[in-house]
């Protein structure tokens, strides 16, 4: 385990040292003629963070900037990396975030960087690169797709054709017209639908095999970011290229990662692997057209001794792999070793649509061995568990890194300048927990008054927050339901939907609901709905989340019941959006296996797991949470936690000390006096 956060010597807030003259001077000066030339505003924090960025890249010291909402963080790491002699690359966790830079900001930036003297010779190039099954396949919307028998289909049966059919020709348009073939461009669609027009990495023929190759989409995205100085892309393909050594990106030696509270959670996924016996099935019953042996006969005996062998085992995780699922496991990954092997090897000159399927097949039962040889090796450092079947979905096996933080210090921190930003990096007042959690040492922390020299494995970084724009003493109240019971597993009690009605007709709406649990936020919906007729209550599922956000700003008497994707992902400033309102501090589950994993394994090493796992867990979704409330220098609202822990707990401190510095109050009547007033306002 890492070791354990510790207050640091250093105050968070220190600035760093700045740069020499000679390497201030173009920086602050292309930001400052960029901002103007884009009609915005010079901020402090802006310039403070493009500096220390700079510093970074130039000294090859890791860098975790806090830039709150508003403080123009994109700009502040844009103008130093199109200034760095080398190509940088930047990693977002959202696609919205994505789009944002690749539709507004960049093109933007770029436009205003070759109109200004300090931008004169600097190089302006951008790609923006995806996985491959971001991309339609062209061989696949041409040649057909492969069915369970591993033949070309050119056409889904059913009302799914004519969606495809859609895509098909949109597809055929992109290449045309010389587009990106990039699935966010499509027609709207399903992912079942788009797997009948892409493919994934181990699926695709490779370039120059497949008859197509010279107009891949993929291909020429990749092509392009060869050519290019800035490189987009997100936390899971720089986690498959940097940590797992699957080569994605081109050579690059300096990453800024962009919403990196995320940064563990994204490459966490991104090393998990999943198997049920219907994958090993399927794999079996594509591989029985190409090999001529009895391999795919045994494969699928394998798959009915695991599907057995999962029926016996009760869901969770497993502290230990039980016997008879490791026999199993064993004897899957021996099948589908035997039934890679058997497969015919590829002429040179072999091309066309047995080729496809063979592709692929093969591919299936390449994965499969791959996930059957992690889990039947049962190690220390991996979480198993088997998840519920759910209707239509048979019961799965999982398995997960327990930390990511050492592959993360050996084959990223080690090899590139990483600069981490976020408008939520200080968790209980400090960096450390997020550090830690990224493969970052508390004692390597570089401060004033304080140098670490790099070498020997230590890799020195700074901490800075260059705070936000907001007054956020003056914009907002942070509410704590104090008199209110402690949340129980049996959902909302009557005190609580009591007090959400209140809080919300104080309000006349314009309020987001943040709920732990779909129930929770269900419930709640119902219980406004019976009460107060006259407002409009939006549930998450009623529609698509873009839909309902469009709903919820068009109209401020609405109130919108979400759970886990609000918190982060809503962005909707103005007077729509006065009060949000949270069920309960956002612990993981306590049977969450790799949270409880964690949390066991952080004790067993000598630190508290409470705090290290799940306290910090629930810092960062809290202040996302809270983070909904202000988004600009004029919004104003109350964020109200329905949960008297954070005022009771001793770990209340460590919550509040995540939250914007909000005026905190606990009197009920205080709160909905100040709703009423900015419901009145609201409506002047």
């Amino acid at each position: 385990m890492p070791e354990t956060p510790t207050p640091d010597a250093t105050p968070d807030a220190a600035t760093p040292p700045l740069l020499s003259d000679a390497t201030t001077h173009p920086v602050t000066e292309l930001l400052s003629q960029a901002v103007a030339a884009l009609g915005g505003s010079e901020r402090a924090g802006q310039v403070q963070m493009a500096e220390a960025v700079a510093r970074a890249f130039v000294e090859e010291e890791h860098l975790l900037v806090q830039a709150g909402t508003g403080t123009g963080k994109s700009l502040a790491y844009l103008v130093p990396s199109l200034l760095n002699h080398e190509r940088v690359v930047v990693a977002t966790a959202t696609l919205a975030l994505q789009h944002q830079l690749v539709e507004r900001d960049i093109p933007r930036l770029m436009e205003a960087v070759k109109g200004t003297p300090a931008g004169k010779g600097v190089d302006t190039s951008y790609a923006v690169l995806k996985g491959r099954s971001n991309y339609a396949c062209l061989h696949r919307v041409r040649e057909g797709v492969p069915d369970d028998q591993g033949a070309l289909v050119q056409m889904p049966e059913g009302s799914m054709g004519q969606k495809v059919l859609e895509l098909r020709s949109w597809a055929e348009k992109e290449a045309e017209d010389g587009g990106s073939g990039e699935r966010d461009g499509a027609p709207r669609h399903t992912d079942r639908e788009w797997r009948q027009v892409s493919v994934s990495h181990r699926d695709c023929l490779g370039a120059a095999r497949c008859p197509f190759g010279q107009e891949c989409f993929a291909e020429v995205a990749r092509e392009k970011a060869h050519r290019s100085h800035l490189i987009i892309t997100n936390h899971s393909l720089l986690a498959i290229d940097a940590i797992e050594g699957v080569p994605m990106i081109p050579e690059y030696d300096a990453v800024v990662i962009d919403e990196a509270h995320e940064l563990t959670a994204r490459v966490t996924q991104a090393a998990t692997d999943e198997l049920s016996a219907l994958d090993v099935e399927r794999a079996a019953k594509r591989s029985g057209r190409h090999v001529d042996g009895s391999e795919a006969d045994d494969l699928a005996d394998a798959a009915d001794a695991l599907r057995d062998a999962m029926a016996e085992c009760d869901a969770g995780r497993f502290e230990r792999l039980p016997v008879h699922l490791g026999d199993a496991l064993q004897l899957v990954r021996d099948a589908a070793r035997a039934c890679v092997s058997a497969y015919p090897k590829d002429s040179p000159k072999d091309a066309g649509e047995g080729d496809a399927g063979k592709q692929q097949s093969k591919g299936m039962v390449q994965d499969v061995f791959v996930t059957a040889e992690r889990m039947a090796a049962d190690l220390e450092s991996d979480v198993l568990w088997l998840g519920e079947a759910r209707e239509r979905m048979p019961a799965r096996l999982y398995v997960a890194p327990l930390a990511v933080w050492g592959p993360m210090r050996d084959k990223l921190l080690s090899e590139k300048t990483v600069v981490l930003t976020s408008a939520t990096l200080m968790l209980g007042g400090d960096f450390a927990s997020v550090a830690t959690s990224v493969g970052l040492k508390p004692s390597e922390r570089v401060g004033v008054g304080r140098e670490i020299a790099a070498g020997d494995g230590v890799l020195p970084w700074r901490g800075l927050d260059v705070g936000s724009p907001f007054d956020y003493g003056q914009q907002s109240i942070l509410y704590v339901a104090r008199h209110l019971p402690q949340p129980g597993r049996d959902g909302l009690v009557k005190a609580q939907l009591d007090e959400i009605v209140e809080l919300v007709d104080a309000a006349d709406g314009r309020a987001l609901g943040l709920f732990s649990s779909r129930r929770g936020a269900e419930a709640a919906a119902e219980a406004v709905r019976e009460r107060l007729p006259h407002l409009t209550i939006l549930a998450q599922g009623d529609a698509q989340l873009p839909e309902l956000a469009k709903q919820f700003v068009k109209d401020p008497h609405t109130v919108l019941f979400g759970t886990l994707s609000l918190w982060q992902g809503l962005d909707v400033p103005g007077d729509t959006c006065q009060l949000v309102l949270i069920d309960r501090i956002p612990f993981p589950r306590p049977d969450d296996p790799l949270m409880s994993a964690r949390q066991k394994a952080a004790d067993k090493a000598g630190g508290n797991g409470f705090m290290q796992v799940a306290a910090t867990h629930a810092a960062l979704l809290l202040a996302q949470g809270a983070g909904r409330l202000i988004r600009t220098t004029t919004d104003r609202g109350v964020v109200a936690v329905l949960d008297p822990r954070l005022a009771t707990a001793r770990y209340g401190s460590f919550l509040k000390a995540s939250l914007p510095p909000m005026w905190t109050t606990t009197d009920p009547a205080v709160v909905r006096k100040a709703l009423a007033r900015l419901s009145s306002s609201a409506k002047d």
